[in-house]
């Protein structure tokens, strides 16, 4: 199995995920399905066929987080020297050249990944237009939304 980037905040935010799945929904499923039970006839109890999926979809997750995590290739991109260069793990601060919006993205990996908190997925089209450019260059970047256009304005290792 490939190794897959995770930046070190990455780590620690799927490490809390795991230990809250594990020590507080798993004892709050089972405690649901010991209560499900005692109401009887298991074959038309809807709370227990409930509780019972509720508890595939969280050791699903649990082995997927503890997979993650036992693959991760961990990148502390703070003991890099920054020469403004666009790596994984580094902040952008970016001028879109079409609106003169100003927009900052954290390039992460995949399980960090999330738009809303400018995480960005380092093999989504920004992210693939973005690794590898320096501080002050211009970007051409091809999104499912269009061409976007793109100054870097910094790029801070932290």
């Amino acid at each position: 199995m490939e190794k897959e980037p995770l930046t070190i905040q990455g780590l620690e935010n799927l490490k809390k995920e795991l230990i809250f799945l594990k020590e507080k929904k798993r004892p709050e499923i089972v405690s649901a399905i010991a209560e499900a039970r005692s109401h009887g006839d298991l074959k038309e109890n809807a709370e227990y066929h409930a509780a019972k999926e509720q508890q595939s979809h969280n050791e699903g997750r649990i082995q997927e987080l503890e997979n993650t995590i036992a693959i991760a290739n961990v990148i502390d991109v703070t003991k890099i020297n920054n020469e403004g260069k666009v790596i994984f793990g580094s902040t952008v601060f970016l001028q879109n050249l079409d609106t003169n919006e100003k927009i900052e993205y954290k390039i992460v990996g995949k399980d960090e990944a999330n738009l809303k908190n400018k995480l960005i997925y380092f093999k989504s089209p920004i992210g693939k237009g973005l690794i590898g450019k320096n501080k002050n260059d211009l970007v051409e970047i091809k999104t499912p939304a269009g061409v976007k256009n793109f100054e870097i304005i910094d790029v801070k290792y932290i």
